[in-house]
């Protein structure tokens, strides 16, 4: 079974950046994908940013230009990389993964079809 850690959320000021983590263990196939995705106070689950099988990334309009997502295989390590951060961006960011070839070689997989979640990271925007 895949299980997932994150850590990194915290306080920051508008116009700051965070970096948050995400280490995973429990991985038993080589075809694999992650993805951060986060939920504010009173809004629905909203995707973040996503690394398929094949490398290739997806990002949510609202955070295009602003986060990157990566891997670090070494260190079973998923980042979310957060610049430029807005009151807005304040969530519970959480992060997901599956190991199914077939889900993980998509470009995007909606958050309810990952079979693995970490137990998330607030993060938290003051201007």
């Amino acid at each position: 079974q895949v299980q997932l850690v994150e850590s990194g959320g915290g306080s920051v000021q508008a116009g700051g950046s965070l970096t948050l983590s995400c280490v995973a263990s429990g991985y038993t196939s080589s075809s694999h994908c992650m993805a951060w995705f986060r939920q504010a106070a009173g809004k629905e689950r909203e995707a973040v940013a996503s690394i398929n099988s094949y490398g290739n990334t997806h990002y949510g309009d609202s955070v295009k230009g602003r986060f990157t997502i990566a891997k670090d295989n070494a260190k079973n390590t998923l980042y979310l990389q957060m610049n430029s951060l807005k009151p807005e961006d304040t969530a519970m960011y959480s992060c997901a993964a599956d190991t199914r070839a077939t889900i993980c070689a998509r470009l995007y997989v909606n958050w309810y079809e990952y079979n693995y979640w970490g137990q998330g990271t607030q993060v938290t925007v003051s201007s």
